[in-house]
């Protein structure tokens, strides 16, 4: 039984809690194409997780409510032409974009002012810089 997909830090989700339908793959890929189904859609139930604790359950319900439906996310991989190789994208799938949903919300930026000193010294750059630009102008300006 493959592992469990670890979320963040010690939270992980068994694999009982993963639902897996399988289908027929669109694209290339010649006779085979026809008889096997190769595409792999993952189903993992959000809102109903025992595993996932109240806190990340809430951030990852915000942030993926665009790509949730009725608390349920879904990812479909077909990249593969095989089953296995298919599963294994989904899996991966599921495992960045809950990692990425539940992480803690950034922290506040706080505005910072330059100071007096710095503030001071880059005036008085930009007016030695104007000065020369003036005093080269005016000095080579003889057509």
């Amino acid at each position: 039984m493959p592992p469990a997909i670890r979320v963040r830090g010690s939270v992980t989700i068994p694999e009982t809690e993963l639902r897996w339908r399988f289908s027929r793959s669109s694209g290339p890929g010649g006779q085979h194409v026809n008889t096997s189904a190769t595409a792999a859609e993952l189903s993992f139930d959000v809102a109903g997780s025992p595993s996932l604790p109240e806190p990340y359950k809430r951030r990852a319900l915000e942030r993926l409510a665009g790509r949730l439906n009725g608390g349920v996310l879904t990812i479909r991989a077909e990249e593969h032409r095989s089953q296995k190789l298919n599963r294994d994208a989904a899996r991966a799938r599921l495992a960045a974009l809950l990692t990425e949903a539940t992480a803690p919300p950034p922290k506040k930026r706080r505005p910072t002012k330059p100071s007096r000193r710095v503030h001071k010294r880059r005036l008085e750059n930009k007016r030695r810089r104007g000065a020369l630009k003036r005093e080269r102008s005016s000095r080579w300006h003889w057509h």
